[in-house]
């Protein structure tokens, strides 16, 4: 079948300083091409350069040809013939993508009459008819919206129905499900799946998530420092990386389906662009290095697997080492060190360290410019119940808007609690003086999402680590003394001291909020999505510093995370919460082995698993929720859930009526839920 879609010799640079080496991939019409690797590999940049959609300061050079025609260096006018028409794109932030004084409705139905010759009322109604394919309800009145009253998931759906107005030949979707919900991620990839099996075309999906790229794509291409450094079948990479880079990337990720010990970082970070490389450029993080790697740069050559699919086509790697890496067998254990994680030590009889239950926190809607009334409540958390011991790791999981960062808020304010009760060290917050309250602050501590946003810039790296020091009375030479251990306590130079937080890489940063939140010796450390700004290989990194410290020091975590695969990997025991309330809890094993609200057992069949044969085969049971959680401004009478719950809609007339007139309530580590069945979703 010829090539829709042919690269060859892709060259982009910015400003002079190479980002995107000499790129080759074709697609076949039908086929999905996953692009994967870390960021500024040159994933982003190689889309958009196809579709000529780079800034004015970018060079690109070799040659993207559509069918018969060449796009590199081709006009404006043309094109704009081929945006939106035979090339579509799915861009990574729909908000910013969509134009919002102009309704979706619109602004669909001006992608349509862009290129086809039909009248305003028939692009129109093509436009409503996209967004009813790609399940945007009530799709008629929904046209009529802005971009800002749709929701995440609904602008990204929206985006989707644009791209496939015009039937394109060929899909580029740049990290689309990137900060969705894992339902929501779903419904997305879902919709994706649908728009190429209505119009026939090629999917080029770039994707830091290789779990997406397992259950979505047909071959893979791992890029490192702006080249593809091996490609294959999505069976093959990854039941056979060849690369020691493939393979980090592979050891680094979680795995939701298996409870893991230590994770498989990559050292140190990839080369900037515009760096001077010789030889292979991931010579610096490779354990396999030999002086050789140093020498040359490794072109893509071809092997052959033992008991390769036939399928997948052929198996390329840029490495010098390749053969031997076959014909040993090696894998990724056998390739990078892993550090060894020691027990937890059991301090004390485990005794409680946070109790909560019913807690309770709303806020004002507002309405009026010089006047401000009150014309409703948003009930942000409305029911949360968490317990943690020393030595514990408790997740809390939920959708974004389900109160989990709120809760943390509310407990992290040492405050009496607007409803319900909260005990930290057998301590009650209630009627709580300054006194205590300063008491406590030292012992619990937070580590926040974004380390460069929570890190002051003006501050020295050892300024920063010991101003919590400073802050509880701690004379300046001693809180100094103490910099130096807690910098090589997480992991980094203590001659670093004197450097600022724009001098360290992302992982580096969050190492640096870790050891200031331990330089009061905490024993509750609050984890608000510590590793959801990382890149996967940094990612690992971090976890193994978390699990380390908590052996080491008897700590208490209380982890928010929206990655369950993140979860199943560090925590004990998880808390689900679901619109401001605990709608299950228990162990971890049990939760992801035999979770029994249907919330809980939706939000599990919704991560992608980094196994091919399971995602493709649809061996796993799969929960796609319908819409969006609903708003928390209302009260329920019953449960919040059952107009999104599978379970309801199979239930007899009067177990529907229990459901909307009676609020379940869950019994120790239990569901709340007034039908709870266990279901296995793996």
């Amino acid at each position: 079948m010829a090539a829709v879609l042919k690269v060859s010799g892709l060259e982009v640079d910015f400003d002079g300083r190479p980002a995107v080496r000499g790129v080759d991939f074709s697609l076949e019409r039908g086929e999905v091409l996953g692009l994967v690797g870390e960021s500024g590999s040159g994933k982003s940049a190689t889309a958009l350069a196809v579709l000529g959609l780079l800034p004015g300061n970018a060079a690109v050079r070799g040659s993207v040809r559509l069918g018969g025609q060449e796009l590199v260096g081709a006009s404006d006018v043309a094109l704009s013939k081929v945006r939106g028409s035979r090339i579509a794109m799915v861009f990574q932030d729909p908000l910013s993508a969509f134009t919002p004084v102009y309704r979706i409705g619109d602004q669909i139905a001006e992608a349509v009459r862009a290129h086809q010759d039909v009248s305003k009322e028939r692009a129109r109604k093509r436009a409503v008819e996209l967004l009813d394919l790609v399940g945007i309800p009530e799709p008629d009145v929904r046209a009529q919206a802005f971009p800002h009253e749709f929701s995440g998931g609904m602008r990204q759906r929206a985006m989707i129905a644009m791209a496939m107005a015009n039937d394109p030949d060929v899909i580029l979707a740049d990290e689309p499900t990137t900060a969705l919900d894992v339902t929501i991620q779903a419904q997305v990839l879902d919709v994706l799946r649908t728009a190429q099996r209505e119009t026939g075309a090629a999917l080029v999906l770039v994707s830091h998530d290789l779990g997406v790229i397992a259950g979505a794509a047909d071959r893979v291409a791992v890029m490192y420092a702006g080249r593809v450094v091996e490609t294959a079948g999505v069976r093959e990479l990854f039941a056979r990386p060849v690369m020691p880079y493939t393979m980090g990337l592979i050891g680094a990720v979680p795995r939701v389906d298996a409870a893991g010990g230590a994770l498989v970082p990559i050292p140190g970070n990839p080369p900037g662009a515009g760096a001077v490389l010789q030889g292979c450029p991931f010579v610096e993080r490779c354990p396999l290095v030999e002086e050789r790697c140093r020498e040359t740069e490794p072109e893509l050559w071809a092997h052959t697997a033992s008991g390769a699919h036939e399928l997948d086509g052929a198996h390329e790697v840029a490495c010098v080492r390749g053969g031997e890496i076959v014909e040993r067998g090696l894998g990724v254990l056998d390739v990078f060190p892993v550090p060894v994680i020691p027990d937890v030590v059991q301090h004390g009889p485990g005794e409680a360290v946070l109790s909560v239950r019913g807690l309770v926190k709303t806020f004002p809607v507002l309405k009026g410019s010089a006047f401000k009334r009150r014309v409703g409540t948003v009930h942000a958390v409305d029911g949360v119940d968490l317990d943690i011991r020393r030595g514990e790791t408790l997740a809390l999981v939920g959708e974004s808007g389900s109160g989990k960062s709120t809760t943390l808020f509310e407990l992290l304010d040492l405050a009496r609690p607007e409803g319900g009760t909260v005990e930290l060290f057998g301590q009650s917050l209630d009627g709580l003086g300054k006194a205590g309250r300063a008491a406590l602050r030292r012992q619990v501590q937070i580590v926040f999402q974004d380390p460069m946003a929570s890190l002051d810039p003006r501050m020295t790296v050892g300024d920063i680590v010991a101003e919590p020091l400073r802050a509880q009375g701690v004379r300046r030479t001693a809180a100094a003394r103490r910099v130096p251990e807690l910098l090589e306590q997480v992991g980094l130079d203590a001659a670093h001291a004197d450097r600022f937080p724009h001098e360290f890489s992302g992982g580096q940063r969050q190492r640096i909020g870790i050891a200031r939140a331990l330089s009061v010796e905490p024993r509750l450390l609050v984890l608000d999505e510590p590793v959801s700004a990382l890149d996967v290989s940094v990612q690992a990194g971090v976890l193994n510093l978390l699990q380390r410290l908590k052996a080491e020091l008897g700590l208490a975590y209380l982890f928010v995370s929206h990655d369950l695969s993140v979860v199943r990997h560090i925590a004990d025991r998880v808390s689900v919460v679901y619109l401001g309330r605990t709608v299950e809890s228990g162990p971890v094993e049990e939760i992801f082995e035999r979770p029994r609200h249907p919330y809980t057992q939706a939000l599990l069949s919704a991560v992608p698993l980094l196994d091919p044969e399971r995602e493709r085969e649809r061996q796993r049971t799969r929960i796609l929720l319908p819409g969006d959680p609903p708003s928390p401004t209302r009260r329920y009478e019953g449960c919040r859930f059952s107009a999104r719950c599978p379970v309801f809609a199979g239930l007899g007339a009067s177990e529907k009526a229990r459901c909307t007139s009676e609020e379940p309530v869950a019994v120790d580590d239990g569901a709340a839920c007034h039908f709870p069945r266990v279901l296995s979703v793996g």
